[in-house]
């Protein structure tokens, strides 16, 4: 038996059983539409860009919770007929989607509401991400600061020793990287202010 026969007998121990590929399967993307307060479509399209996540990813954490959705459904009562809710259409793996079915039918309570309620557990995280965003807006003041006296030190430098001088150039290069950085992180900020209305 040569190398390549040996290589080829190895990979098919390798071969994905069907608990695998069922899993794979129950990755699969499926589109499916919800009815919910404008709050909490909100919260999660706001969390998702504050996290640099996809809200499928976002969206599956929360559903893929099993315990969690028990005990929403258990409490699940007046799933208040007066509030306005929004037909939004959202992108789930199959498996997210058949755990909220399943739950929902085990505990007689409406997948909107399931839904919704999954998406309150996570003000508390918006919150202190606001209170972060807060104080970034605070840093980049400061940032900004910085880079008015580095300008001003870089002016000095060049008027008292040309701008071939080692160490004018030194400072020059010093200034550039705190201007790349001050520009990524007035981006980083403007992302946030999503943030701000919530």
């Amino acid at each position: 038996m040569d190398s390549m026969e040996k290589k080829d007998n190895h990979l098919m121990d390798l071969e994905y059983s069907e608990e695998v590929t069922a899993d794979l399967r129950g990755r699969q993307s499926v589109r499916t539409t919800f009815k919910l307060t404008e709050r909490s479509i909100d919260a999660l399209s706001i969390l998702s860009g504050q996290l640099g996540i996809k809200q499928k990813s976002l969206f599956d954490h929360l559903i893929e919770d099993t315990q969690a959705l028990k005990i929403i459904a258990r409490d699940v009562e007046d799933f208040g007929k007066r509030t306005q809710r929004i037909a939004k259409t959202y992108v789930v793996s199959r498996k997210t989607l058949e755990n909220l079915e399943r739950v929902s039918v085990q505990y007689n309570a409406p997948r909107d509401a399931l839904v919704e309620y999954s998406i309150e557990r996570i003000l508390p995280l918006l919150v202190r991400e606001k209170e972060r965003h807060g104080k970034r807006k605070i840093l980049m003041e400061e940032l900004r600061g910085y880079l008015q006296q580095g300008a001003a030190l870089l002016d000095k430098a060049e008027r008292d020793l040309g701008h071939d001088d080692p160490v004018f150039l030194e400072i020059f290069n010093m200034m550039r990287v705190v201007g790349n950085c001050c520009q990524e992180t007035e981006l980083c900020v403007a992302k946030g202010t999503k943030i701000e209305k919530f």
